[in-house]
């Protein structure tokens, strides 16, 4: 969604358990479910630990389904999602997506914005689970620096690319959320997933 700003800082989040959650993870876990690498060429270089995921083929029609990875992350995610939801937009919304995302060592995103009809009326909130020194995230040419313990939302209908030089893995915690009044000329289907929002 265009938020009017890169990107919006919303602040300090209590995200340790997420982490530990995260950071269990086998490395057959990050390759189980690959539909968002196939789907969406720049992700080619990452991984990811689907917990939800909406069927995009059905667009407008929001079918939302729970994901490989809901058992393992749903218990600690669900809260810090309601947290930030709670404290910074409307309720009644759908949450339609949400995943940790690793980006390799020595991988790029390359420069793009979100082009699916479902990300210009989503909320894209990130919570940094894994960083380094040489993580060089860039949204409209200008580079910004994500840090593990705060959340930010993205714009992602500006131009934006992450490049990861590290020796480490970086691993970010996404999840996408529909206000109510965004939802109107859709049906949102499937597992429901208000996920008690």
């Amino acid at each position: 969604m265009d938020i009017g700003v890169p990107l919006r800082d919303l602040g300090h989040i209590d995200s340790g358990a997420l982490i530990e959650a995260v950071l269990s993870a086998d490395d057959q876990s990050w390759l189980d479910n690959s539909h968002r690498q196939s789907a969406y060429e720049v992700h080619h270089q990452t991984q990811s630990l689907m917990m939800l995921f909406v069927d995009t083929e059905r667009w407008p029609q929001i079918e939302v389904s729970k994901q490989s990875a809901w058992e393992r992350l749903s218990d600690t995610a669900l809260p810090i999602m309601k947290s930030i939801l709670k404290d910074f937009y409307p309720e009644g919304g759908l949450v339609v997506r949400a995943m940790a995302a690793k980006l390799v060592s020595g991988g790029i995103i390359m420069p793009h914005f979100d082009k699916h009809p479902s990300f210009h009326i989503g909320h894209r909130i990130h919570v940094p689970i894994t960083t380094n020194s040489r993580v060089r995230f860039m949204i409209d040419g200008k580079p910004y620096r994500f840090e593990v313990g705060k959340a930010y939302e993205l714009n992602n209908q500006k131009q934006h690319s992450v490049m990861n030089k590290g020796s480490e893995d970086r691993i970010t915690f996404i999840f996408d959320y529909i206000p109510e009044e965004k939802l109107d000329a859709v049906k949102a289907t499937g597992d429901g997933l208000k996920v008690g929002l």
